[in-house]
């Protein structure tokens, strides 16, 4: 039996994504192209399209999720192990990363205004990871509360 490497692993996990998506498109007659990364033992797969809205219905945030979520389990089905990937579909996460990075600015307001601390609302673990960089790069400090589904991000001044 041969050993294989994480990042062998991670490969592996981009193609079966990779495959797993393209049959998507192709049920949903959609045209796009796949590119996939690897940075930090994680699978990045990014769905794009020369056409402007090719891609529309799938890059709002629920779809992505539902759709990342599925490309995760279909991963998982082939390799037997969890899967991380993200899943990016026309720029959903730049757009979404923006829209955090706002919300975390404002509750840094509120603190800076003599709040305590601010509490963002429910997000997923990749989400909270990106509000605690950008907190942290602002001088705050961050941590994730609650369980499941009400798990959030609460913001306090740096000690």
């Amino acid at each position: 039996m041969t050993e294989t490497s994480p990042d062998t692993d991670i490969r592996d996990e981009g193609d079966i994504a990779a495959d797993y998506l393209e049959e998507l498109l192709d049920i949903c007659d959609l045209d796009g192209d796949l590119e996939i990364e690897l940075s930090n033992q994680r699978t990045y797969v990014s769905i794009n399209s020369d056409g402007s809205d090719d891609l529309d219905q799938l890059s709002k945030p629920d779809v992505v999720q539902a759709l990342q979520e599925l490309t995760r389990l279909a991963v998982s089905q082939r390799t037997g192990e969890y899967s991380r990937l993200i899943l990016d579909i026309a720029g959903s996460r730049s757009e979404r990363q923006r829209e955090l990075e706002k919300l975390a600015e404002h509750a840094i307001e509120k603190i800076s205004q003599g709040a305590q601390s601010a509490a963002l609302p429910p997000m997923t673990s990749y989400e909270r990871k990106l509000v605690h960089d950008y907190v942290s790069e602002r001088g705050f400090r961050s941590e994730s509360h609650g369980e499941g589904a009400d798990r959030h991000t609460v913001i306090t001044p740096a000690e």
